[in-house]
């Protein structure tokens, strides 16, 4: 039987964490625990399904499959080509590498310059320094596990450690009384920003990235590779756990402290600031540094792989240059751009990957073919209309139809349409299996 030693099991684990720990990771659960405030874990609890059971039954999902493009060939092949296609280019290089690249300047860097000066130069410099090192770790994925799961992860792991140790001991605040949507519904808000960090979606990305650094690792055994891979997946998901839980905290902590603090990245840098003195600016930016590019290198690494793939005739090391160029030039028309389209795109394709996702764990759904068709298209549609409806565009008779959906207000629509076709299409088949015989 091959084995992987508890040193290796580990790096892998540490690689997996840092592709998924991005800037989102970062910034969400602090200002969760400011909002949230007495209702903190009630949220913490329901956003950690969308930002970590979901995810990495997505890595374990893809590893079963053999890769997201088999898993999703279970529908379709031409639906394998679009939806697989959409997810690497929405998750990478449409959305999840430019805002790697821009969040920690625009969060962190840009903050600490003069009021008055144009940030078009300093942007451009430090994202062109962001990219290069991005696109160097990129060149060989096979070496992902050497630099990122044994050197940059821990690194960046130690440095959250010191962060939150550094104001945990310091004067901190009774949690404030919870507010917004955290008053009403803490467990529907927190599961909805899970979305945020776009994880269940980079999962299926990542589930491909994390099965071949085991692979590398002389683990050639399709068991094997899905055996470490729910181990690393458990080790990883454990390790996010430990982190949103202390970043809940010091956003929870610290809320009557900073009490005008707008976004996760002001609560944290109000919070190192008062930690650590004018020292905290310096860690700020080396962890949001640290924690975008880890993820960026996944994202260029597993967009290319798969287009390698797709397209034969253009390499590997191509596609990085492709996806690390057009990455920095989006990563230059700022933040604020990027995120203006990024919800929809989250809304449209965030369901379908979790149902897929799900569906992948039931080996013995895979030869359900009218399932699958079904579930994951009406699902499709579903999301699409609603993603349509959130930036003003409605389709006469099919928007009002999915709005009287349970729960469509709160962005949830999808959840009791997809139960309802999972069942009768489930229904379905089996009677038609029946027939025949």
């Amino acid at each position: 039987m091959q084995t992987l030693s508890r040193k290796n099991l580990f790096y892998v684990s540490m690689l997996l964490f840092g592709l998924f720990f991005g800037a989102g990771n970062l910034i969400f659960p602090p200002l969760l625990g400011k909002d949230a405030g007495t209702n903190s874990f009630i949220a913490l609890a329901f956003f950690c399904i969308t930002a970590i059971v979901i995810p990495i039954l997505g890595v374990i999902s893809v590893a079963k499959s053999n890769g997201l493009n088999h898993l999703a060939k279970r529908v379709d092949p031409i639906f394998a080509i679009i939806f697989t296609s959409a997810i690497y280019l929405s998750i990478g290089p449409a959305l999840g590498i430019p805002r790697a690249g821009s969040l920690p300047f625009e969060m962190v860097v840009a903050s600490y310059l003069p009021a008055d000066i144009s940030l078009t130069l300093p942007r451009f410099l430090y994202t062109l320094l962001f990219f290069g090192a991005a696109y160097w770790l990129s060149q060989n994925p096979s070496k992902l596990v050497d630099r990122l799961g044994k050197l940059l992860t821990p690194l960046l792991i130690l440095l959250l450690v010191g962060m939150f140790l550094g104001i945990v001991f310091k004067d901190t605040t009774a949690f404030p009384a919870p507010t917004l949507a955290y008053a009403a519904n803490p467990a529907v808000k927190g599961f909805i920003e899970g979305y945020n960090t776009m994880d269940a979606v980079a999962a299926l990305n990542f589930g491909l990235v994390i099965s071949l650094s085991i692979r590398s690792l002389q683990i050639k055994d399709q068991k094997a590779v899905e055996r470490y891979s729910i181990k690393a997946g458990i080790n990883a998901g454990f390790a996010l756990l430990v982190i949103y839980l202390m970043l809940t905290y010091i956003g929870s902590s610290t809320a009557g402290l900073f009490p005008d603090t707008e976004n996760g990245a002001q609560v944290l840098t109000q919070a190192i600031t008062y930690g650590f003195g004018p020292f905290g600016a310096v860690l700020l930016a080396i962890i949001f540094t640290l924690a975008c590019l880890t993820t960026c290198v996944g994202l260029i690494t597993s967009s290319s792989q798969y287009f390698t793939t797709l397209t034969h005739r253009v390499s590997y090391v191509t596609w990085v240059r492709v996806w690390t160029l057009s990455s920095l030039l989006l990563a230059n028309f700022g933040l604020n751009a990027i995120l203006s389209y990024s919800v929809p795109i989250l809304i449209a394709i965030y369901p379908v990957s979790i149902v897929l996702i799900l569906f992948g764990l039931i080996d013995k759904l895979k030869d359900f073919t009218l399932v699958y068709k079904i579930t994951i298209y009406l699902t499709a549609l579903q999301s699409i209309l609603n993603a349509l409806d959130l930036t003003g565009i409605q389709i006469p008779y099919l928007t009002n139809l999915f709005r009287a959906l349970p729960f469509y207000d709160l962005g949830l629509g999808w959840v009791c349409l997809s139960a309802l076709a999972f069942l009768g299409s489930l229904l379905l088949e089996i009677s038609l299996r029946h027939l025949k015989h």
